[in-house]
């Protein structure tokens, strides 16, 4: 039995084994194979779903792609930087507060833009970024919003009830609250629309002083500090994202 089992671990999707690589989401990876770029053992392959063996020998634009070994790192990100590997513009990205790994491609999950604080994952496992983006795992995150005024028990209700909408349509919130200061919010959603915190807030003519992501798919930034990070292992990721999808069902 176990001789079957390994085996099987020697064989593969491609979309997969090139999401391993840290090269692209598995989705993104189906985009490559598609377009006649990825060849196995020196022949092109653009059918989707193809199987191959660990050993044979997977190119893209001619270079040799090997998985690598998965790397998770977990910030709280400070304000000021951009989520992104680089900038055209020479701003500050949050790949320069973290360890140079020159031989893996990491690369963050999750954008948040250059204002806004709070937990961000950065890894070069494709299979957990497509878990974590995709619109199709709905996942949820939660944010401390801090307002330019106190916000009105009428407006709350009304982002509660979905009856606020903005161009991609109906905004649906998981759940909103006011804490102790007036116009402090702590407020939970799947969606993943551009900028839909503070558009929200600026349909109902309020400014967001702050925005802080608080949790992102089950992953908190627990006791670390702006603008620091860890290392989590693959057995902590597992089990936040178990803990998370099972919440779900």
């Amino acid at each position: 039995m176990n001789n079957i089992q390994n085996k099987k671990k020697e064989f593969i999707r491609l979309n997969h084994y090139l999401s391993n690589s840290g090269i692209s989401s598995r989705r993104e990876a189906d985009k490559l194979i598609q377009s006649g770029i990825v060849k196995v053992n020196g022949i092109p392959v653009t059918k989707l779903g193809t199987i191959i063996h660990v050993n044979d020998v997977i190119k893209l634009h001619g270079n040799r792609i090997k998985n690598k070994k998965k790397i998770y790192i977990l910030l709280n990100k400070p304000k000021g930087f951009i989520t992104s590997t680089h900038d055209p513009f020479n701003r500050k990205t949050v790949m320069s507060l973290i360890p140079n790994f020159s031989d893996c491609r990491i690369f963050p999950i999750g954008r948040l833009d250059r204002s806004t604080t709070g937990v961000l994952l950065l890894t070069n496992d494709g299979f957990i970024t497509e878990k974590l983006t995709h619109p199709k795992y709905n996942v949820k995150k939660i944010y401390h919003v801090l307002l330019n005024k106190k916000i009105h028990d009428e407006d709350i209700y009304r982002i509660k009830k979905g009856k606020i909408f903005l161009k991609e349509g109906r905004v649906k919130v998981d759940f909103i609250y006011r804490e102790k200061r007036k116009n402090r919010i702590k407020i939970g959603l799947h969606i993943g629309w551009n900028r839909v915190i503070k558009r929200i807030f600026k349909k109902l003519t309020y400014q967001v002083i702050q925005l802080d992501r608080i949790n992102f798919g089950g992953f908190t930034k627990k006791d670390i500090k702006i603008g620091c990070w860890c290392f989590l292992n693959k057995k902590e990721i597992n089990n936040t994202l178990k803990n998370f999808f099972d919440e779900k069902n």
